[in-house]
């Protein structure tokens, strides 16, 4: 009942002023975000990689409809990377990127300086062994998103690709993007989308992933499973299992400071799992979608703003 309240407060100016107004909330936040700057970042990352986990980095941002801030948020990921190779953290890491942080939605050749932009964090990415993952927005910039994602494809075939399983449309492009060495990441979607390209019902949402899941199980990529769903992930190391992979050709995901006892349990057992680390000033808009997604995060909040606030 909550969900599109949330997700309609996460694109709201007027929420966002009162929600950081509120003095106990960056403390609150810094369970779901490393911090606002790249030394905040890598730190977590250092403490990840010593419990055996690999990470992929989000600097938070979305809907720029400014260059120089584009042009930044692309300085920002190659500070970042190299931040990353200085402390030999950098091989074998991520980072997600989402396009409409690097310019694609400016008024003027948005998709064209998006892709030159992402071109360049490719770039710096191949320059010390990390690689680059496409974030996936709401349905409006999907076929954008997948454009951008084969240009790329064409110099760094590694370029991974994020599908919804709440939309639609995912399962067939589940069978496009399940060829060899393609890197998908299958989340369930975190976006308020409408009953005619998505499902509402979490039932019917949870039959989709499932639906997804084999498709990219069978076939000749490299699943990355992005879930915190116990069933989900016990369906995925079964479906796994029964395809003969090996845990160097697929990966499990979650989002840093969910379930961290979970991802570890994960890793001893031999799976690569991958944490989703996003930091930066511009957390709002991920915040809240997080509480969107899991009502134990809403209520870990409230009760943070009532003991320390």
């Amino acid at each position: 009942m909550l969900r599109a309240p949330l997700l309609a407060a996460a694109r709201s100016r007027r929420m966002r002023s009162l929600v950081e107004t509120v003095p106990a909330t960056r403390s609150v936040v810094r369970r779901f975000v490393a911090g606002s700057d790249t030394a905040d970042a890598v730190g977590v990352v250092r403490e990840l990689t010593e419990d055996g986990l690999r990470i992929t980095l989000d600097h938070l941002g979305e809907d720029t409809t400014d260059a120089s801030q584009a042009t930044a948020t692309v300085r920002a990921y190659e500070e970042m990377l190299a931040a990353l190779a200085a402390d030999g953290l950098a091989k074998g890491a991520d980072v997600s990127v989402k396009l409409s942080a690097v310019g694609q939605f400016l008024p003027v050749d948005g998709e064209k300086i998006a892709l030159e932009n992402a071109r360049r964090i490719c770039e710096a990415a191949a320059g010390v062994g990390a690689t680059v993952t496409l974030d996936m927005e709401d349905h409006t910039t999907t076929d954008s998103t997948l454009g951008i994602l084969r240009e790329l494809r064409v110099d760094f075939p590694w370029v991974g690709a994020v599908l919804q399983a709440y939309l639609r449309r995912t399962e067939q492009d589940c069978r496009e993007l399940s060829g060899e060495g393609s890197r998908v990441r299958l989340c369930k979607g975190a976006y308020a989308e409408p009953e005619t390209v998505a499902f509402q019902d979490k039932a019917e949402v949870d039959r989709s992933y499932v639906r997804c899941l084999k498709v990219l199980m069978s076939g000749k990529g490299y699943p990355m499973v992005a879930s915190h769903d116990p069933r989900m992930i016990a369906i995925a190391e079964k479906l796994a299992m029964e395809a003969g992979r090996v845990p160097s050709d697929h990966e499990f995901q979650m989002l840093y400071g969910i379930r961290p006892e979970e991802q570890r349990r994960i890793a001893a057992d031999g799976e690569t799992m991958r944490v989703y680390v996003p930091y930066g000033d511009e957390w709002y808009g991920y915040f809240m979608r997080r509480l969107a997604e899991r009502p134990a995060n809403l209520t870990f909040f409230l009760r943070g703003l009532a003991t320390r606030g």
